[in-house]
């Protein structure tokens, strides 16, 4: 199983971004083998809109089955819950620990979108 986890870095150390649509990097991590990748999302920085669903669009070609990010809008969730991608919420920390939270089962998933449109 791929894990696509929103992030402003390249590394298991960076940082999650808290953004979904507009986060600068995914760093897609396979569960099996404990190889990542990472995924340059920066053209959604400044998208004047469209970010989410673009985003989302990222994470389903990078073959993940599961997002952890710390928001999701309506429009995102909407391509990643067609798609089949669970969203499982983080409030912070690096990539490793957002990875060691959901392998111990604390994370939340979510269904719906926890922000409204355009959320900055």
């Amino acid at each position: 199983m791929k894990i696509a986890i929103t992030t402003s870095g390249k590394t298991l150390e960076s940082p999650v971004e808290l953004r979904f649509g507009r986060a600068p990097e995914f760093l897609v991590f396979d569960m099996e083998t404990t190889l990542f990748t990472s995924v340059d999302n920066t053209q959604n920085l400044n998208a004047a809109q469209g970010a989410g669903i673009q985003s989302a669009g990222n994470v389903i070609n990078a073959g993940a089955s599961v997002l952890i990010s710390g928001h999701c809008g309506p429009k995102a969730m909407k391509v990643l819950k067609t798609a089949g991608i669970k969203v499982y919420l983080t409030e912070g920390g690096t990539v490793r620990e957002a990875i060691a939270a959901f392998e111990a089962g604390t994370l939340t998933e979510i269904t719906e979108a926890d922000v409204e449109e355009h959320w900055l």
